[in-house]
């Protein structure tokens, strides 16, 4: 055991039941051996939740995922960053008052304001959240965006979902929404770039933000697998772009791809197109079992910034800059939008 493993292990046993460590699944390897739990944001906040005898809570993570666990922790529990520049592109693509600029224009159209519900992707700011649930919407993950998706059409309610592109139009794609009823509003131009006709018949306004990690992937590396390796199965993430999507085997989230490269037939050869630290952990979990292929490495930068050493540092000192306070006026309707995508 190295120094720093050596001191963020006596911090820990000083603190007790009193500390809980988190961390995504695309942190580095270094920061993982300390965790009490591994898993996706919404899995992560939910622990955080669960975990009443922890006072401070150290989330290795985006930003995003620690103002999740914030809203959804109790009020003398406390919420903490290894690096506050862990941030996430596509979280930013989307603030509140672009947000409401979007929820004006298209309500002017397909029913009025009663006849749509905003959707928000976790992968969002506090302010977006809480924008959403002010306007009686609700957050979604990967993993439940469909069911998310299902309980608003078969209301009979329109979408406005933000801020993931992709994920918006890979879930209406499933749910047999024809492309003729969706679109694509870019806050950079008026109204969307969309005309009142466009918006009349629309069931899906997706917004256009994208994640850098999965957008790097490509309906020509699925060809390149799939003509290297006879019976490959494809599993990419739906933050992934559409036509990558309809090339895949299936498309699923982060939870997904580990549950099928685990449950998967003994000699599997399976290719995943997500964020690659995670992919290289399954590749090493499964040697000797099922041959776990990249489609390309693609690397979280932001996730990156969370090192072995910032996190033995928090630890030790418990800056109050690294505190991750979601303010009170943000918090309930942010909470309400999580407490009902929990209900869906």
């Amino acid at each position: 055991m190295d120094n720093l493993s050596e001191k963020i292990s006596d911090l820990r046993r000083s603190w007790g039941s009193r500390v809980l460590i988190l961390a995504h699944h695309y942190q580095t390897d270094a920061v993982l051996q300390h965790a009490d739990a591994i898993g996706d944001s919404l899995e992560l906040a939910r622990r955080a939740a669960s975990e009443t005898k922890a006072e401070r809570i150290a989330f290795c993570g985006v930003r995003f995922m620690a103002e999740t666990a914030d809203i959804l922790t109790a009020p003398q529990q406390r919420v903490y960053v290894p690096d506050t520049e862990a941030l996430c592109p596509m979280a930013a693509m989307a603030d509140a008052a672009e947000a409401g600029i979007a929820w004006k224009t298209v309500t002017r159209y397909g029913g009025g304001p009663d006849a749509w519900r905003p959707i928000v992707y976790v992968n969002s700011t506090a302010e977006v959240k809480a924008f959403c649930g002010h306007h009686g919407g609700w957050a979604c993950t990967s993993g439940n965006a469909t069911a998310a998706f299902r309980h608003a059409l078969d209301d009979g309610r329109r979408i406005l979902f933000l801020p993931d592109e992709h994920l918006g139009v890979n879930t209406a794609r499933t749910l047999g929404i024809p492309d003729n009823q969706q679109a694509i509003y870019d806050p950079a131009l008026d109204n969307g770039g969309l005309s009142p006709q466009t918006l009349d018949t629309a069931r899906v306004v997706v917004w256009k933000g994208y994640c850098h990690v999965h957008t790097a992937f490509m309906a020509e590396q699925i060809a390149a697998v799939r003509k290297r390796y006879a019976g490959v199965h494809v599993i990419v993430h739906p933050e992934c772009p559409t036509n990558v999507v309809a090339l895949s085997d299936e498309s699923g989230s982060t939870a997904r791809i580990i549950e099928v490269v685990r449950n998967a037939p003994p000699d599997s050869i399976i290719a995943i197109g997500t964020e690659a630290r995670l992919v290289r952990r399954l590749a090493r979990e499964q040697q000797g079992q099922r041959t776990i292929i990249p489609l390309q490495d693609s690397i979280c930068p932001n996730m990156s910034r969370n090192t072995e050493s910032k996190l033995a540092t928090l630890l030790d000192l418990w800056p109050e800059s690294q505190c991750v306070n979601v303010h009170e006026s943000l918090r309930e309707p942010a909470r309400l939008a999580l407490e009902r995508m929990l209900a869906v």
